[in-house]
């Protein structure tokens, strides 16, 4: 898999943790344990294509 390829699955998982963050936090009493385990992912993902970008330049 390409360095694109591999970016553009971590972005669209990026997004789809983003709608599963933000559905947790808007219900009437969101779990702390997986909103901190959405973001730290979340932040994974992010760090990953950072790095990958900085790769393709």
């Amino acid at each position: 898999m390409s360095n694109e390829a591999r970016i553009d699955s971590l972005m669209q998982r990026h997004a789809g943790l983003e709608a599963q963050l933000h559905a947790e936090e808007t219900r009437p009493a969101p779990d702390a344990s997986a909103l901190h385990k959405l973001k730290c992912e979340k932040l994974k993902i992010k760090d990953e294509i950072a790095r990958l970008s900085g790769s393709i330049h």
